[in-house]
């Protein structure tokens, strides 16, 4: 059984969402307010297995909320829910922290599923992964990748530098994977927006640069001078394993 954080502030909404959720055998509890999720999540330290969160909540709004989680290295997955379901808003989320957002109104048999979906990897990312071994590009068997000292583990969600370990959210996690099926090529901006996030918008691709800078931190000893997630002038990025 599967504990979710409702965090909602229109109480008919809240609690027709924890119904359905203990319909479907997870436990559910609801915060009205930011402040009162933190206070369950980070004061009581209270253990949930994913997030509903709302954008629009009195007081700090969800893109604050799951900021100070991530950045207090709580990494329950996040489902978003927001009423403005325009492309800017949904990377804001992202960079934010949350793994998946889902506009109002939606169909609950949809909610539901994403809820799953989370769980699902949540789960995944619990195994025991192999580790070890040489790079391949082929990394769908094991889910993990090895290149330069470095490890990603894509089951964990975690990126691996000699006797440091960094977590990954599943949007950071899902570029990564992309970039390093990829290797070698040029990947545009435009191309991670669609085929990683499915964002077919009209949006500044721009917000891409912030989730690379990230990753750098976590992967290139001179992120400021990167050799492993180069820039390629005028289309975007490539993966580069043995520089």
């Amino acid at each position: 059984m599967s504990r979710i954080l409702i965090v909602e502030d229109e109480q008919h909404i809240a609690d027709g969402l924890r119904y359905n959720l203990l319909a479907e055998g997870h436990e559910a509890s609801i915060a009205p307010d930011g402040e009162a999720a933190l206070q369950l999540l980070l004061t009581e330290r209270q253990p949930f297995d994913a997030i509903l969160l709302d954008v629009m909540l009195p007081g700090k709004d969800g893109f604050a909320v799951a900021s100070e989680l991530r950045a207090a290295g709580q990494y329950v997955p996040i489902l978003m829910l927001t009423a403005r379901a325009n492309a800017e808003d949904v990377l804001r989320g992202f960079e934010a922290g949350a793994d998946d957002y889902l506009p109002k109104p939606f169909e609950l048999s949809i909610l539901i599923a994403r809820i799953n979906g989370l769980l699902r990897r949540l789960r995944w990312g619990g195994r025991d992964t192999a580790s070890g071994g040489s790079a391949s590009a082929d990394i769908s068997a094991r889910d993990v990748y090895a290149f330069a000292g470095r490890t990603l583990d894509f089951g964990a969600m975690e990126v691996r530098v000699r006797d440091q370990s960094h977590r990954l959210t599943v949007m950071e996690c899902d570029l990564l994977r992309y970039l390093v099926k990829k290797a070698g090529q040029p990947v545009s901006r435009r191309s991670i927006l669609q085929e990683v996030w499915g964002l077919h918008e009209g949006v500044d691709t721009r917000a891409i640069d912030n989730f690379i800078v990230r990753l750098r931190r976590y992967i290139e000893d001179r992120p400021a001078s990167p050799r492993f997630l180069q820039t390629v002038r005028g289309v975007g990025y490539r993966f580069v394993p043995e520089p």
